[in-house]
């Protein structure tokens, strides 16, 4: 056998063993209304799309998705900006100042979540930001994620010093660098921390919970848990509406994948 073939059924092994969990939320979402779920793995042919109709008529989710959606539209591309400028900057520094700003990065990267709750709570409400969009897109005016700053300098200070300064012989200005130089170069890093936020801010459920009051404005997480209160022992509904959250985050990966294959290529 060849190494390209060992790598071959290698790579569909583990692709198997990935895809079995979605393959379970599929059988178990189009499983007959009534009927308890199976306790060994079985494929059957019986199957009913009853359980997407009950959801959308349990709660209003075309409404959460819809504010989903909008949270993830505004924190991406913030997110990219505020995090890339903060990278770049920070790979501008001297060596000396450099390291100040990685191990503060690291040391604010350590802070749980948990023990900001209650300070943003009094922020935004002091700020009228309470029970809004911008309570939940806040953080990525601020990067979002120490992390993502850290991927970006990373990606950033791996450029030749010589390229930013015959730029700045052009004319070119600390932006334009940025743009022209720095961007294209650590595209690869911009896709990954783009996927990192949408999964971030699309799974958020404890902001929604803490910063929204309005039903109207609650994002998909939320009308998992209220659809969990209204009826905690249908699983085949619940799995219906974890589908449905699914399909959009999934989606995207494989819109991404054929650029995700030349890179690898």
């Amino acid at each position: 056998m060849e190494i390209r073939d060992w790598r071959f059924w290698a790579r569909l092994a583990v692709t198997a063993v990935f895809l079995l969990p979605l393959l379970w939320l599929l059988t178990a979402a189009l499983h007959p209304v009534g009927r308890p779920l199976p306790t060994t793995l079985s494929l059957s042919l019986d199957f009913t799309l009853d359980n997407f109709r009950r959801v959308w008529q349990l709660v209003p989710l075309g409404r959460f998705m819809l504010n989903s959606l909008l949270v993830v539209i505004l924190a991406v591309p913030i997110t990219l900006v505020v995090s890339s400028w903060a990278g770049f900057g920070m790979a501008q520094l001297p060596k000396a100042s450099q390291r100040r700003w990685i191990v503060l990065s690291l040391a604010v990267l350590m802070v749980p979540g948990v023990a900001l709750w209650a300070s943003r709570f009094f922020l935004y409400t002091r700020l009228g930001l309470y029970d809004t969009i911008l309570a939940l897109i806040a953080p990525a005016f601020m990067g979002s994620s120490p992390f993502f700053v850290l991927m970006f300098y990373r990606a950033f200070r791996r450029i030749p010093v010589a390229i930013y300064e015959a730029a700045r012989l052009e004319g070119a200005g600390v932006l334009a660098s940025w743009w022209q130089i720095g961007l294209p170069i650590a595209r690869p890093t911009a896709v990954g921390v783009a996927l990192l936020t949408f999964v971030l801010y699309w799974g958020d459920f404890v902001s929604p919970l803490l910063y929204l009051r309005s039903q109207s404005r609650y994002t998909l997480p939320v009308a998992l848990q209220l659809l969990q209160q209204l009826t905690a022992s249908d699983w085949p509904l619940l799995m219906a509406g974890v589908l449905l959250a699914t399909i959009i985050p999934v989606g995207l990966f494989l819109l991404l994948q054929p650029y995700f294959a030349r890179l690898g290529g």
